[in-house]
C-alpha cells in the first residue's frame, strides 16, 4: 500500500496571524484521531511567522479525501475567510 503524503502551505495574512494559528491548531487533535491519519504535524516558519505548514501522511488518498469533506474543515474556513493570504497544497508520494 503506498501512503500519500501532503505538504500544505499556509501563509497568513500579517494582521491575523494569531487568529489562523488558532484555527489551525484546532484542527490537530481531530483530525488526528480520524480513520487513515498516519501524522498530521503543524510547523511554523522560524524567519516568517505568518508562513505555517501542515506535513501529513495518509494510510490512502481515498481517506484522505475524506478527511477534506470534514466539518472541521469547512468550520476552519469559514472562520479565517479573509485571514489567508495564500494556500498552497501538494499531494506526494515517497520515492526513497
Amino acid at each position: 500500500m503506498t501512503t500519500l503524503t501532503i505538504v500544505a502551505n499556509i501563509i497568513a495574512n500579517p494582521d491575523k496571524l494569531e487568529l489562523v494559528k488558532a484555527e489551525l491548531l484546532k484542527l490537530i487533535d481531530i483530525t488526528r484521531a480520524e480513520e487513515g491519519c498516519i501524522n498530521y504535524d503543524l510547523h511554523q516558519d522560524n524567519e516568517n511567522p505568518t508562513h505555517f505548514m501542515f506535513y501529513e501522511n495518509w494510510e490512502t488518498r481515498e481517506l484522505w479525501q475524506t478527511h477534506m469533506a470534514n466539518q472541521h474543515l469547512a468550520d476552519y474556513m469559514a472562520a479565517t475567510e479573509g485571514a489567508v493570504a495564500q494556500f498552497t497544497l501538494s499531494e506526494m508520494t515517497k520515492t526513497a
